[in-house]
């Protein structure tokens, strides 16, 4: 099979019609569109920006400390000293918990009374621990931003 293809060349516009910008010919009504998508990206990055900020939990965890900065300034400090005691524990727990899943095997939580026990044993301590280490790991994180670096003598 053959096949022709036929390209008329490109059509050029009347010079009235034209703006010329930098050597290069645009058409009036495209300057517009230019100036309106422009415009449009610069009304998403101010909305992306603000959106950003509305999630930024440490900053809202800032705010919510600069207010309080008189009576609990030393608060993120000894939060980030807390932490790691916090996560060892919390570790520790899930630790605990897979060793006794493994050696009760499938009768660990097989039946209602084993499920029972079981999260009695273990799921209000390690939803707790997870909840305190969730509400003193952002604070930790502020302490490491806002603590002056030492300086190297």
């Amino acid at each position: 099979m053959h096949f022709q293809f036929n390209v008329a060349s490109p059509a050029t516009a009347n010079a009235s019609d034209t703006v010329t910008t930098h050597s290069a010919v645009v058409p009036p009504d495209m300057t517009d569109i230019l100036r309106q998508i422009l415009e449009t990206q610069r009304e998403q990055l101010q909305f992306m920006r603000t959106s950003a900020a509305s999630h930024d939990a440490s900053g809202r965890w800032r705010a919510f400390l600069d207010r309080w900065k008189d009576d609990f300034g030393g608060l993120p400090t000894a939060c980030k000293r807390a932490l790691p005691h916090l996560e060892r524990a919390y570790m520790t727990l899930i630790a605990d918990l897979a060793a006794h899943l493994e050696d009760q095997g499938d009768d660990g939580i097989g039946n209602d009374f084993a499920l029972s026990e079981f999260l009695d044993r273990y799921g209000i301590r390690l939803n707790q621990l997870g909840t305190i280490l969730s509400l003193v790991g952002p604070l930790a994180e502020i302490a490491g931003t806002t603590e002056p670096k030492k300086q190297q003598g």
